[in-house]
């Protein structure tokens, strides 16, 4: 689950990670009221007004703009609120921007110039170690930076299930060419969001840029976490906090029927029960010329209303030709799922795709004679290969 930036910075601040002050809104009145909090709290006469979409590279699109008063607050936020806003991370229907956050100016005057620092916390799977990426080039592209300057990427890797140690923090600033009040700053901001990061479950945290303010503060001005869903039942405050508007709405009503959906740029729809059956299936669509429009893992208790459910949210895609049911009745019945397809076909009325069901395991002669005599346009297969050739078939 991804929370906005203003919901990650609340939770770095709950942990003791310094960061950028601001205020979410929904009104560029309510823009106007938070710009002059933060001016009383913070002394800040200068204010950022940050685009909250589930999207990096706002800025690109125009949606993150400083404002040098209250009344190019109010201008500033009412540009930006309803705008259809677009990065290089949305694709081009962009994102509508439903909320604004008013942060205080933190690149303000002062003895030395400001510096930006990349850093993130996330789960490396080829050692299985956590591990903290930091650079020197931060407020840009991390990928451009890895490309053009590999040397400037550094890791700092924490052993499962250990704490990450201080003489590691200390290892990260000093790459990070700091010294003094900078040094200890940076010392203290990289054990709270380590601590932080294991804290909440988290699958990353992101901080681009970790500024190095004019007066040798360590803060975060930006934050990009994901939560781990499994964790979530721990967490019960944060997953209140998802926004399903940043989220696919298919994926969303999928997931209201304890569905594993993810959508695809293929033209094979394909309903299977088991994460390595669904690749399997998906590599079959893909030897028989297709291109498989979705993976969708009904789970091992797919019953009726799990089926029609699943077929209601494949033929949402126009792109579908063929649809493709791939189960292995192990610990649910074949003439279950079976009548499941008939009993879906029916509810749905006309579906005007083809249909090809694969049914092995558990009663599945049963399940293929139920196929067979309802009378419906589906065709049932015994073999992987007849499941190949039949979807080859179909979509020409």
């Amino acid at each position: 689950m991804n929370l906005h930036e203003y919901q990650g910075k609340a939770l770095l601040k709950q942990y003791g990670v310094a960061i950028q002050e601001g205020i979410a809104v929904d009104t560029p009145e309510e823009a106007v009221q938070a710009a002059q909090k933060l001016g009383e709290e913070t002394g800040t006469s200068w204010w950022v007004i940050k685009a909250q979409i589930h999207a990096g590279g706002r800025g690109k699109g125009g949606g993150v703009k400083l404002a040098k008063s209250l009344d190019e607050v109010r201008s500033i936020a009412d540009q930006i609120l309803g705008m259809q806003l677009v990065t290089p991370q949305t694709g081009p229907e962009g994102k509508l921007v439903r909320k604004v956050l008013v942060a205080q100016d933190v690149y303000y005057p002062g003895d030395n110039e400001p510096e930006e620092y990349y850093m993130s916390v996330l789960l490396d799977r080829a050692s299985g170690r956590n591990v903290i990426m930091y650079s020197p080039e931060g407020g840009m592209d991390i990928e451009e930076v890895a490309e053009k300057s590999p040397d400037k990427i550094f890791r700092e890797f924490v052993d499962g299930g250990s704490t990450l140690q201080g003489f590691q923090a200390r290892r990260i600033a000093f790459n990070l060419g700091l010294s003094g009040k900078a040094f200890k700053e940076m010392v203290r901001f990289v054990m709270a969001l380590y601590k932080a990061y294991v804290g909440a479950d988290a699958s990353l945290f992101e901080i681009n840029p970790v500024l190095k303010t004019s007066d040798d503060r360590i803060i975060a001005v930006d934050s990009k976490v994901s939560l781990d869903g499994n964790a979530l039942f721990r967490h019960k405050d944060l997953a209140e906090q998802r926004d399903l508007n940043e989220e696919d709405p298919v994926e969303v009503e999928a997931g209201k029927h304890n569905l594993n959906f993810i959508k695809l740029d293929g033209n094979v729809g394909c309903m299977v029960n088991g994460a390595g059956l669904a690749m399997a299936t998906m590599d079959i669509i893909k030897l028989s010329g297709g291109e498989p429009a979705n993976f969708l893992d009904v789970g091992g208790t797919a019953n009726a209303q799990t089926v029609e459910a699943g077929f209601r949210i494949i033929l949402q895609d126009p792109a579908v030709k063929a649809i493709l049911i791939n189960i292995f009745g192990g610990i649910v019945r074949c003439d279950r799922v079976a009548q499941g397809v008939v009993d879906a076909y029916r509810n749905i009325g006309e579906v005007s795709v083809p249909i090809i069901v694969r049914l092995q395991g558990t009663n599945a002669e049963e399940a293929k004679k139920l196929i067979d005599e309802s009378g419906l346009k589906v065709q049932s297969v015994i073999l992987l290969k007849e499941a190949a050739e039949a979807v080859n078939a179909v979509i020409g």
